[in-house]
C-alpha cells in the first residue's frame, strides 16, 4: 500500500532507516546497499552513482498529479549554450551552474537565490570557458562547508554558505589543473567538466582534454580540499618504469595526450576504493603513434582512493580507433548470481554493453571473451587483432547496422540513405577507419550509453539505463603536407567538428564557411580564444599561430614572414597521417535518422541475470506521430533517476519534455513539457516534508538554448 503523500516525511525516513537496519543485522553477505538514498549531495545522487532515491511520496498512483514548483532563469543563455549540470542539495539547498558557469545556491523549497559566484571575479576577467559543465562537489567538516567547481582549467573553492572563495584554498581559491601534471608543457585545454568525488579530504578529479595530438596526458589526481595541494597522481599514459608502459609506442609515448576521466567517478567509501572510468588516446581515429593496447586508455580503472595506486583494471576496448571512451561513472552495484551476493561494479559503454565486475578483485562476474576483429589497412595503423565481449548482461541496444535496418519509413527517406551509403562498408561494429571508403559506425560515436549515466535500484537489482540508436559515418583522408599552415592547424583543432572542408555537421556544428562575413580578425581571433556556447577555448594556442589559423579561416593570404618550423615546434609536433573528416550522423536530408526506430531507447536490466526485462522508445517526433508512425524514440542526453515510488524519471530527449515511466513494466505515467531540451539527469530530494524533482532545462544538440532549472512536487 502506498504511503499517503501527506505523511510527514522524516517519519517515512525513519521507517527506510529501520528497514537497512534489519537487513544490516542479517548475514551481511545478504544485505542490501548500506548507503542513506534520501538525499541527493553527490553528482550520481550518491558515492555509488545508483541515481536511485529512497523517497516514495511521489509513487506511480499520484505522479500524474505531479505540478510546477518553481522555475528558476539563470538567465546567461547563449544562441548555442546548454546546461548539463545534475544539481546537488544540502541541508534545504541547491547548489548547480548556469550555462556560463556560474555557481548558485538557491532555497531548495522555492527556487529562490541565495547567492551567485560569477568565476570572471576571481579569474580577474580571464577566460573560464567551462562549456558543458556537468556540476559542483560538496565537502564539509564541522562549520566548513565547501563548493568545488571548474571554470576552464581552474578549480576553485567557494564558502558553501555565501558564496565567497576560500583564499586559502591554492592561490587565492584557485588551481590551475594545467599544472603539476608531471609532464614539461602546461600548456593545454583543460576542463573538467564533470565534478570530482570526495574521499575524506581529498578531491579526486579528471578532465576533458583536446582530441588532437596536441592534447594533455589524462592523468588522473587528487587535491587536499583544504590547501589545493596535489596529494597524489595516477598516469592513466604510464611513465617508464610503472605497470602498462610496454603498451605505448616508446618512440612517441611522451607526445601522446588522452586516456582522460572526462564521464566521472564512482566510490566504494568503506574499501576506500575510487572507479575511474577514462576515455580513448589521441588521436582518436589513427592511432600511428601509439602502436599496442595503450593501457589505461578506454579502461575501467580501480584504484586505491588514499594513494592512487591501481588496484586492477578492465580495458574494453584495445587500441581504440572509434573513439569509444567509457561514458558515465559506472554504477557500485549489489547483485544476488547463482545465489551469492556480490558487491560489483557495473560499466555501461558506448558499444552498449555493460561490463560487471568484482568490485574488490576485478573478476568478471558473467565472462568477457576476446574476439577477432577485422583489421586496419590505414598506413602506419596497427590494429588490435581482438577486441572484449561480454556475454551478459544482454546487450542494450542492436549492434550492428546492416542493410536490413535501413530507415524504411518513406521510399523518399529509404532513397536518401541509400545514396549516403555509397562506398560506405557497415555490418561489424568493428570495422576499422579507411582511407578507401567510409564506414558506418555503430552503435556510434554519443552511445550506446552517454555521459548521463545508469540508473540503479538495490531493492530489485535493476539497472536503467538510457541509449541513442544513431548510426554515424567515418570517412578518413590522408594528411597531406599543407602549403598553408593555417589550414594545417585548423585541422588539428577544428577539423573534427567542423570537418576538414569547414562545412560542419549543423545544427550541432554549423559551417565556417563565409566568417569574413561576420568576423573581423580581433573579433575572430577572440572567439577561438575564449571559445562560446559548447566551443571549448583554444587559449592555449600560441598568439602566433591562432593569427595564421584566423587569417586561413578568413581567406587571407598566408604571412610570408611565418616560419612553419617555429609553429610546428620543430620535431616535437605531431600531425595524424589521417584524418576524420568530420563528426557525421547517417540522417536523411529532414534530419531523421537513417535507421529503423527505435532512435533512442529505455532500458530496464535484471542484474541478477543480466537479461533484459524491458525496453520503450524514449522520445517523440509529434510530427510523426500524427502520421499514425508508432513512436520512434529520439536522441537523448541526460540519464534517469528511479525511486522507491516505483518511478523512473528521466528527459533527455529532444522532444524538450520530461517523462516517469513504471519501473516495473516501462509504462508510460506522466510526461510534462520543459522551456527547453532537458538534457542533464534529474535530481530527487525532499525539504520540510516535500518530495521534488528537478531537472536542468539547457538545450542544445541541435535544440534550442535555454536557461531554466525546473521543480516539480505534488499540490499541497
Amino acid at each position: 500500500m502506498p504511503i499517503n503523500p501527506t505523511q510527514p516525511m522524516l517519519l517515512r525516513n525513519l521507517i527506510l532507516a529501520l528497514i537497512g537496519l534489519f537487513f544490516h543485522s542479517c548475514t551481511p553477505s545478504e544485505s542490501l546497499q548500506t548507503l542513506d538514498y534520501s538525499g541527493w549531495a553527490t553528482f550520481g545522487g550518491t558515492k555509488d552513482a545508483a541515481r536511485y532515491s529512497s523517497l516514495d511520496q511521489i509513487n506511480k498512483e499520484n505522479v500524474k498529479d505531479l505540478q510546477l514548483a518553481w522555475t528558476f532563469n539563470t538567465g546567461d543563455a547563449t544562441e548555442r549554450s546548454q546546461i548539463q549540470c545534475q544539481p546537488i542539495v544540502v541541508d534545504g539547498v541547491l547548489f548547480a551552474t548556469s550555462p556560463q558557469v556560474n555557481v548558485f545556491a538557491l532555497d531548495a523549497t522555492t527556487g529562490k537565490l541565495r547567492w551567485r559566484f560569477n568565476p570572471f571575479h576571481l579569474l580577474g576577467g580571464q577566460n573560464s570557458w567551462a562549456g558543458t559543465n556537468r556540476g559542483v562537489t560538496y565537502w564539509e567538516e564541522g562549520e566548513d562547508k565547501r563548493i568545488l567547481f571548474t571554470a576552464g582549467n581552474w578549480l576553485m573553492a567557494l564558502d558553501a554558505k555565501d558564496g565567497r572563495p576560500i583564499e586559502s584554498f591554492g592561490e587565492g581559491g584557485k588551481v590551475d589543473l594545467q599544472k603539476d601534471l608531471d609532464t614539461d608543457l602546461e600548456e593545454f585545454l583543460i576542463v573538467s567538466n564533470t565534478p570530482g568525488i570526495i574521499y575524506k579530504d581529498k578531491l579526486i578529479i579528471g578532465m576533458r582534454l583536446s582530441e588532437g595530438l596536441d592534447a594533455a596526458p589524462g592523468h588522473v589526481r587528487a587535491y587536499d580540499v583544504k590547501t589545493g595541494k596535489r596529494e597524489w597522481i595516477f598516469h592513466t599514459i604510464p611513465h617508464p618504469g610503472e605497470f602498462g608502459n610496454d603498451t605505448w609506442d616508446e618512440a612517441h609515448r611522451d607526445k601522446i595526450g588522452g586516456a582522460n576521466n572526462w564521464a566521472g567517478m564512482s566510490l566504494d567509501e568503506e574499501k576506500g576504493i575510487v572507479y575511474v572510468p577514462t576515455g580513448s588516446a589521441t588521436y582518436d581515429f589513427w592511432g600511428g603513434y601509439r602502436h599496442g593496447e595503450n593501457l589505461f586508455a578506454n579502461s575501467l580503472i580501480a584504484l586505491n582512493a588514499e594513494t592512487g595506486e591501481r588496484i586492477w583494471h578492465f580495458q574494453a576496448v584495445h587500441h581504440d580507433m572509434w573513439d569509444r571512451d567509457f561514458p558515465a561513472n559506472p554504477n557500485l552495484i549489489r547483485i544476488k548470481k547463482d545465489g551469492k551476493w556480490i558487491d560489483a561494479v557495473a560499466q555501461t559503454s558506448k558499444q552498449g554493453y555493460v561490463f560487471v565486475f568484482d568490485r574488490t578483485t576485478g573478476e568478471p562476474v558473467w565472462p568477457i571473451e576476446e574476439r577477432a576483429v577485422p583489421q586496419s589497412t590505414l598506413p602506419g595503423e596497427a590494429s588490435w587483432p581482438t577486441q572484449p565481449h561480454p556475454t551478459l548482461p544482454e546487450p542494450f541496444m542492436r549492434m550492428t547496422f546492416s542493410d536490413k535496418e535501413i530507415l524504411k519509413l518513406s521510399p523518399e527517406w529509404e532513397k536518401d540513405i541509400r545514396g549516403k551509403l555509397e562506398n560506405v562498408e557497415s555490418g561489424n561494429m568493428w570495422l576499422p577507419p579507411s582511407q578507401e571508403h567510409g564506414i558506418v559506425l555503430f552503435p556510434g560515436m554519443d552511445g550506446g550509453a552517454e555521459w548521463g549515466g545508469a540508473s540503479f535500484d538495490p531493492t530489485s537489482q535493476t539497472l536503467y539505463v538510457n541509449a541513442n540508436e544513431i548510426p554515424w559515418i567515418v570517412r578518413m583522408t590522408a594528411n597531406p603536407e599543407f602549403e598553408n599552415i593555417g589550414q594545417r592547424s585548423y585541422v588539428n583543432y577544428c577539423g573534427n567538428c567542423h570537418g576538414i572542408d569547414r562545412k560542419g555537421n549543423p545544427p550541432a556544428f554549423p559551417s565556417l564557411m563565409g566568417l569574413k562575413n561576420k568576423y573581423d580578425a580581433a573579433s575572430l581571433d577572440m572567439l577561438i580564444k575564449n571559445g562560446k556556447g559548447a566551443m571549448p577555448a583554444f587559449s592555449h594556442i600560441k598568439e602566433e599561430e591562432r593569427k595564421i589559423m584566423v587569417d586561413f579561416l578568413l581567406g587571407k593570404a598566408l604571412d610570408p614572414s611565418a616560419e612553419k618550423k617555429e609553429l610546428e615546434g620543430g620535431k616535437e609536433r605531431l600531425f595524424p597521417q589521417f584524418n576524420l573528416q568530420g563528426y557525421s550522423r547517417l540522417l536523411t536530408e529532414d534530419g531523421f535518422p537513417g535507421i529503423q526506430p527505435p532512435w533512442g531507447t529505455l532500458t530496464a536490466m535484471n542484474m541478477n541475470t543480466g537479461k533484459i526485462k524491458w525496453q520503450v522508445p524514449l522520445g517523440e517526433y509529434p510530427e510523426l506521430t500524427a502520421k499514425g508512425i508508432p513512436i520512434t524514440g529520439t536522441e537523448n542526453y541526460g540519464g534517469p533517476a528511479v525511486t522507491a515510488g516505483g518511478l523512473v524519471f528521466i528527459a533527455a530527449t529532444k522532444d524538450e519534455k520530461i517523462r516517469a515511466f513504471d519501473k516495473d513494466t516501462g509504462d508510460l505515467l506522466w510526461e510534462a513539457p520543459l522551456p527547453a531540451a532537458g538534457h542533464a539527469t534529474p535530481a530527487v530530494y525532499e525539504k520540510d516534508g516535500k518530495q521534488y524533482l528537478v531537472i536542468a532545462c539547457g538545450g542544445g544538440k541541435g535544440t534550442k538554448s535555454g536557461d531554466a532549472y525546473v521543480a516539480f512536487a505534488l499540490p499541497d
